[in-house]
């Protein structure tokens, strides 16, 4: 605030005037003041009084997820908040919406409340904008997605191996004609499993270009509306792999409107409630949300105690689990063993 006051030449109180918008400052100084805090990326301190009584310490941290209504959103901020209590550290979380301009904002409301440490889920090109106050010490952690333009640590599934690893799946028992449903492309997790699989459908001798890839599938409905299209075609497929959980949703939902369900493969990626309860039981690409909520914030907790060496990217295994959808063959050949 003194840095302001000097670059705008007025008094520390009048600073305070402007940031808590009260009357008594001119027109023509507001809008000095305001331009001496964009010059210096100024953020008022709404916590100052707690920062003088816990030793410079909120007790908190920020929290910014894809979706906190996403079931793998949900088992993260579990995981991370398990964690924190101990410490008696409380989660602000917030949901991005895997909107970039929502993630300036929210990155931003969480400094003014002066948090602890980050636990950010990114959607923006780069996230160069938190340079500052990484360099002053801010503890940052970057989950699901690695960061781009700032060099932090990062937890993370095997996207691309995980993808493969379903690809392959169908391929052994014996489908050639796959299809893919994706998630939006700027989104990174959605790009390395778009990746994983076309790049193993190569090493099997599938051409990628005989493949149905639909993407900017970001939810249940327009997942069911691609899945109908697809599956409504003169040469539907007779496997599909679906790269996240909302967008299989969709695609069960439109294989049990069309009777397909028992007769097309489908395998997913990230696991769900209820899976195991279908009909046939869903085959999943698993993540692994509690241990990369875990993880996470064990690593935001060296970094708060002061652990200073290099960032990390830390790699959680996916696990295929085959519970009967990703193990139904193509409709022209018999059943092989169940589960294999």
């Amino acid at each position: 605030m003194r840095d302001v006051a000097a670059l705008a030449g007025v008094g520390t109180k009048t600073v305070s005037r402007v940031m808590n918008d009260e009357a008594g400052v001119t027109e023509a100084t507001r809008l000095r003041v305001l331009k001496a805090t964009e010059q210096l990326n100024y953020q008022l301190d709404i916590a100052a009084g707690s920062l003088r009584r816990t030793g410079r310490r909120t007790l908190s941290i920020g929290l910014l997820l894809p979706s906190v209504a996403n079931p793998f959103s949900g088992e993260v901020h579990r995981a991370i908040e398990d964690a924190l209590a101990a410490r008696g550290i409380a989660v602000f979380a917030a949901s991005l919406d895997d909107d970039p301009e929502r993630e300036k904002t929210l990155v931003a409301a969480f400094l003014r409340r002066r948090v602890d440490g980050l636990v950010l889920t990114p959607i923006a090109k780069s996230q160069a904008y938190v340079i500052p106050e990484h360099s002053r010490d801010l503890p940052m952690v970057f989950i699901d997605r690695e960061p781009v333009g700032i060099e932090a640590d990062a937890v993370v599934t095997d996207n691309a191996a995980g993808a493969a690893r379903a690809a392959a799946h169908l391929i052994s028992h014996g489908h050639r004609k796959l299809a893919y449903l994706g998630d939006r492309t700027d989104i990174q997790t959605a790009r390395e499993r778009r990746r994983g699989f076309t790049e193993e459908l190569g090493r099997a001798g599938i051409a990628t270009s005989t493949i149905p890839i639909l993407e900017g599938l970001h939810d249940e409905e327009s997942a069911c509306r691609a899945a109908h299209a697809l599956l409504g075609s003169d040469d539907p497929p007779t496997a599909v792999f679906s790269s996240q959980n909302l967008v299989t949703f969709g695609a069960m939902r439109a294989l049990k409107d069309r009777g397909l369900n028992r007769t097309t493969a489908l395998v997913g990626f990230d696991d769900f409630s209820l899976s195991d309860m279908m009909d046939p039981g869903i085959t999943v690409i698993a993540q692994h949300p509690e241990r990369i909520g875990k993880l996470a914030a064990e690593r935001l907790l060296a970094r708060i105690d002061g652990d200073r060496t290099a960032p990390q990217t830390y790699v959680v295994p996916s696990e295929l689990i085959p519970r009967g959808s990703g193990e139904l063959p193509p409709s022209d050949q018999p059943p092989r063993g169940a589960f294999s």
